[in-house]
């Protein structure tokens, strides 16, 4: 069992990643100076849908994650299919962004100067690949190397806020940057945050994976309320704090040019910190991001698997490992796919819509299972905030919120394929029932 220290660890690891590490300079490409306004957006709809999680997970502390909730809810085999294969997918757009990122980064730590594309998508690849054996070798060593990269990937942000606060301080960067808006293209301001805030989404996810650890902390009624809250009020306020450094040091214009804002950052705050030590932060927080959600992609693809919502051979383990080889497979070639068809921001952009939509079921699920009376005390979210939580989710998720066309074409090719792997099952199943039928 764990106390309220690790699971703090737990879920604020859980959040830091790739959104920050890469995205934020094309956060700033849409908003300009005020790029921390879109983190804290996107903290806003995080915290309300938090709220619903937080209910769910303390009124069904055996249940976890949004396919248990939204079946409880509305007992729709199909509905549970769609939203366990979104999250599934939104792990696979997670990782490859980080990938991508990674390649970018690695580049930099070894001092390789230029456009050098194809070198850094083998490097990307190449990077895939290496995290499919970690996750082959098991469930214990990926545990054992998040922790290490947690710290790791924390105090690459620490370095940002430290450095940022030092120079204005010292009279260095322009921090009135950051109530500069330069939106592109003439676009509205409103336009521009919502814009960025669907994109700034991306580096609020995670917290919700925390909710399979509710089994696994002690008293989680009471615990896991206050701890989760935190935790996402740190991440938010680093996340902030991190956009506030970057835009007072760096242009917003330079900022969103390339993979590797924080670099950038860094140099320019304090050109005699070595650049090769932070880059290799940079390169250790982003392989956590990808590890982490492989990890989650390929265990959601067995479990489907076993239900038979998809083909069996996807259940199959490795003999001694016990780790699902066929599922971890599958997810690995679906990853090489989208780091060579997708950029880091469309692959950031389709991490978000897929769970926005995700965090609009739950919202709503949260609603319908109010009828749903247990004997034990629990959290109970104010019924405006699931409401506000649904309204905002789905807009950031619709077109209205000047979302890119990209994002909606890459999740519903990801999509379109689980449809049609179930819909194989799901004839096959009709053909083995109908013969059975038959021979009786």
């Amino acid at each position: 069992m764990i106390g309220p220290g690790l699971l703090l660890l737990f879920i604020v690891g859980d959040i830091l990643g790739t959104g920050v590490y890469a995205l934020s300079g094309q956060v700033a490409a849409e908003v300009g100076g005020a790029v921390w306004l879109p983190f804290l957006c996107a903290f806003v709809v995080a915290m309300l849908t938090a709220t619903s999680y937080l209910e769910l997970v303390t009124k069904y502390p055996r249940a976890g994650g949004a396919a248990a909730y939204s079946h409880r809810a509305f007992g729709i085999h199909f509905l549970t299919f769609l939203v366990t294969f979104a999250v599934m997918c939104s792990g696979l757009t997670s990782a490859s962004s980080a990938s991508k990122a990674f390649a970018a980064n690695l580049l930099s730590a070894l001092n390789v100067d230029g456009d050098h594309g194809r070198v850094a998508m083998a490097i990307a690849l190449g990077f895939m690949a290496l995290i499919s054996l970690v996750n082959l070798r098991g469930v214990g060593e990926s545990v054992k190397a998040n922790v290490a990269l947690t710290t790791v990937e924390l105090s690459g942000l620490l370095i940002v806020i430290g450095i940022g606060a030092w120079a204005v301080f010292q009279g260095d960067g322009e921090f009135s940057r950051v109530t500069d808006f330069q939106t592109p293209g003439g676009e509205s301001a409103f336009g521009a945050v919502t814009a960025a805030t669907a994109l700034a989404f991306f580096a609020m996810v995670g917290f919700e994976d925390s909710v399979n650890m509710a089994e696994e902390t002690k008293d989680p009624v009471r615990i896991f309320p206050r701890v989760m809250l935190i935790g996402l009020t740190i991440t938010g306020v680093i996340y902030v704090l991190v956009a506030i450094a970057s835009v007072t040091l760096v242009a917003p214009a330079e900022l969103g040019v390339g993979d590797t804002p924080l670099l950038k950052v860094v140099e320019a705050g304090a050109p005699g910190f070595p650049l090769e030590i932070f880059a290799w932060i940079t390169v250790f927080a982003l392989s956590n991001t990808a590890l982490i959600n492989m990890l989650m992609a390929s265990r959601l693809l067995y479990g489907m698997s076993r239900e038979r919502a998809l083909p069996g051979p996807l259940s199959r383990l490795l003999p001694r490992r016990r780790t699902p080889w066929v599922a971890i497979t599958f997810t690995t070639l679906l990853a090489f796919l989208l780091i060579g068809y997708a950029d880091l921001s469309a692959l950031g952009g389709t991490t978000s819509l897929l769970l926005l939509c995700v965090f609009a079921v739950v919202n709503v699920a949260v609603l319908v299972l109010r009828r749903d009376e247990v004997a034990h005390r629990h959290f109970r979210a104010p019924t405006a905030l699931p409401v506000l939580g649904v309204v905002l989710c789905v807009y950031l998720a619709s077109p209205l919120s000047q979302r890119s066309g990209r994002d909606y074409e890459i999740a519903g090719w990801l999509m379109a394929s689980g449809v049609a792997l179930w819909f194989c099952v799901w004839v096959g199943n009709r053909i083995i029932t109908s013969r059975r039928s038959g021979v009786n």
